[in-house]
């Protein structure tokens, strides 16, 4: 992405290939050799396609699945041996204040006290504040792939007794972190992840006003958990906003959300299409950091 007068990030080049990490992993969390040799084509193929030359601008970033392996480093190594790239590793703190920057950004100057959730894979990014920087970071390992994994392996739906295990996890693993923001009165409440805009989207498709998908109330959060729980995760990618690689942990992306608005006190969130990305290229452009005009934003 790029710079120009009027915008305040204009693309330039996209590609994306879907990995699927999550399956190359072993029992260690370690990637295994298709896993590595399946970031090692997707690196050469993002190089060879970008019409324009590398330069010093270039910053290449990996995130949960690489970042939290045992053999994180071999992996880089390798990585950049073969491809001329050296993948950078940011901290979950990181990732989340860059969520925030991006969020403040989207948000607009006149935007008061802002808290902002994001749900990866493998963590949950949580920033609070008043300025451009947050306040407060939080990652918590509570991502939707992780709480699959641990809790909701098998292509079968959940049983009741299960769903209650997994609420009270979630439950108390927010209750016990310390200094966790809440929602203030007032202030507006941004989700920044692809987790979040499917459910809003799933929500929308089902309620009343379609185009209602850019929010996402508590109560719709709850129906669409009792939707996904009642189905097999092979059912879940047919659903409205559900994507099918996204279907096997929909249901925990769903019980996360709910987990994250009850225990900040939030009643609904907003979608914000921009993220840890958007944050780390506009503090990489040195974007002004008050000037930004949501009604200007291309992205």
């Amino acid at each position: 992405m790029r710079r120009r007068p009027g915008v305040v990030l204009e693309p330039v080049f996209s590609r994306k290939v879907r990995l699927r990490l999550h399956e190359t992993l072993d029992h260690k969390g370690r990637l295994d050799r298709a896993g590595v040799r399946s970031v090692e084509r997707a690196v050469a193929e993002a190089v060879a396609a970008n019409p324009r030359p590398r330069g010093p601008e270039v910053f290449a970033f990996a995130t949960s699945v690489i970042r939290d392996a045992p053999n994180r480093d071999a992996i880089i190594a390798h990585v950049a041996r073969t491809t001329g790239t050296h993948l950078r590793v940011l901290t979950g703190e990181e990732e989340a204040r860059l969520a925030y920057v991006a969020a403040r950004q989207w948000a607009g100057p006149a935007a008061g006290s802002l808290l902002v959730l994001d749900i990866g894979g493998g963590t949950v990014e949580i920033a609070s504040g008043t300025e451009d920087q947050p306040h407060t970071v939080h990652s918590l390992p509570l991502g939707a792939r992780r709480i699959t994994r641990d809790w909701l392996p098998g292509n079968t739906a959940p049983s009741p007794r299960r769903l209650t295990e997994i609420r009270k996890y979630l439950r108390q693993s927010l209750e016990a972190v310390p200094d966790l923001p809440q929602a203030e009165p007032g202030g507006r409440v941004l989700a920044c992840s692809k987790t979040f805009e499917q459910l809003a989207r799933l929500a929308a498709a089902r309620g009343k006003a379609p185009r209602a998908a850019r929010q996402l109330a508590l109560p719709q959060l709850r129906a669409t958990v009792a939707l996904l729980a009642g189905a097999k995760p092979s059912r879940r990618g047919k659903l409205p906003g559900i994507s099918r690689h996204r279907a096997e942990q929909s249901l925990a992306g769903a019980l996360i959300a709910q987990a994250l608005l009850e225990a900040c006190g939030a009643k609904s969130v907003e979608i914000c299409p921009w993220s840890t990305r958007e944050g780390l290229l506009l503090e990489h452009l040195g974007v002004p950091r008050t000037t930004a005009d949501r009604s200007r934003l291309v992205g």
